[in-house]
């Protein structure tokens, strides 16, 4: 059963088999923007990539210009590196209007199997102890297995602005 869990360096296997399945595409809430996946095959550069990761949890940790604190975590089964999800404990204006609280995504050979979903579902109360009571997820207009996601997930879709529709989720 798929589960979330804090970066850790024992996966890098299985984290870059996967990531190579972007082929370079965004992957929303993995946090490599910065970190090209070549450099990331040595295993020093790696370990300086997820102790990164983690410590982007801490409102004190320096990060660029406006970046908000993040919680990142990998969507795991097993040993096998299935995707990623972001909490972002704050919204600056972009995150209010294009990106939202959470973000993910999900290696393309183990997508349309409920991962993303489970994940976000996973992810609410971790949001909730983060002190978000109320959750804001935006997906592009055309993405309809991400607009599932959030709506299985009990997001209540608000209004659309630059492409990307806006759904809020009040979790219990």
């Amino acid at each position: 059963m798929p589960r979330l869990i804090a970066p850790d360096v024992s996966y890098h296997s299985s984290w870059l088999e996967g990531s190579a399945e972007f082929d370079g595409a965004h992957r929303d809430g993995a946090g490599a923007e910065d970190w090209p996946l070549e450099e990331l095959d040595d295993d020093h550069s790696f370990r300086r990539f997820v102790d990164a990761l983690v410590n982007d949890a801490r409102p004190e940790s320096p990060r660029k210009p406006g970046y908000v604190p993040c919680t990142y975590l990998w969507i795991m089964d097993g040993d096998t590196f299935l995707g990623s999800l972001a909490i972002r404990h704050e919204l600056n204006d972009f995150l209010l209007n294009e990106g939202g609280h959470i973000g993910y995504s999900v290696r393309p050979s183990a997508r349309r199997r409920g991962h993303a979903a489970a994940a976000l579902a996973s992810a609410l109360p971790i949001a909730l102890e983060l002190g978000i009571s109320r959750i804001l997820l935006t997906c592009d207009e055309d993405n309809a297995g991400s607009r599932a996601t959030i709506e299985k997930n009990g997001g209540v879709y608000e209004d659309s602005r630059n492409g990307k529709r806006r759904y809020w989720i009040e979790p219990a």
